[in-house]
C-alpha cells in the first residue's frame, strides 16, 4: 500500500544561546512531516499490514527531507525520534502500526546507523494538533545531553473526521537531528 501523500511540511530550528551562554556550533533539528491519508479511518480493520508497508515509504522519505533541510552528511545525525497523530476517527492502534514494525530501518539505513531505539510518541487529535517528538541519541539510549525533544505542528491537519468512507488525515513526523 502507498501513502496517499496531501503534503509535506520541514521544519528547521537553530538555537544560538540557551540561559545566556553562546551555542558554538548552534544545535540544529529538523522534522519532516507528512499529511496522509488514513485508509482505515472510521472502521475496524484486522490486517494493519498496509500502514505498516506506509510506515516503511515515509520513514525513508522523511528522513531523507530531514537530512537535507539540514544540509548534512547523514552520518553525522546524532538524535532521532518519530511520533504520529492520527484523526478523530483514527485508532491509535494505526498510528502504532505506521511507527513500529517497519518504520525504523529505512530511518536508520539513511542515517548509516542507529544502534538506539527510536523514541516515538502517538495521539489521536483534531485540527492543529501538537506533537512533542521525543528525541534521543541514535547509538546510544542512555546519552542524558540527548534527551529532548521537538514540537511539530500543521494547523489543517488532521482535519475533522467523518463517518465511514470518508478521508481522514494522519500526521507522520521523522526528525532527525544534530547537535
Amino acid at each position: 500500500m502507498k501513502p496517499s501523500i496531501r503534503k509535506i511540511a520541514t521544519f528547521v530550528e537553530e538555537t544560538h544561546t540557551e540561559m545566556g551562554r553562546t551555542i558554538t556550533p548552534p544545535t540544529r533539528r529538523a522534522a519532516a512531516v507528512a499529511v496522509i491519508e488514513n485508509p482505515f479511518a472510521g472502521k475496524y480493520v484486522e490486517d494493519l499490514t498496509g500502514l505498516m508497508l506506509i510506515g516503511e515509504e515515509l520513514g525513508e522519505l522523511l528522513t531523507q527531507r530531514a537530512v537535507a533541510a539540514l544540509g548534512i552528511d547523514p552520518t553525522t545525525a546524532e538524535s532521532y525520534g518519530k511520533a504520529t497523530a492520527v484523526g478523530e476517527n483514527g485508532e491509535l492502534e494505526h498510528a502504532a502500526a505506521i511507527l513500529h514494525p517497519k518504520l525504523g530501518a529505512p530511518v536508520r539505513k539513511v542515517l548509516g546507523k542507529g544502534a538506539a531505539l527510536i523514541p516515538s510518541s502517538k495521539k489521536r487529535g483534531g485540527l492543529g494538533v501538537v506533537l512533542d517528538i521525543p528525541l534521543g541519541h541514535k547509538d546510544a539510549a542512555f546519552v542524558r545531553s540527548h534527551f529532548d525533544g521537538m514540537e511539530v505542528r500543521i494547523s489543517d491537519a488532521p482535519p475533522r473526521q467523518r463517518n465511514h468512507g470518508r478521508r481522514c488525515r494522519h500526521r507522520q513526523r521523522t526528525p532527525v537531528t544534530l547537535a
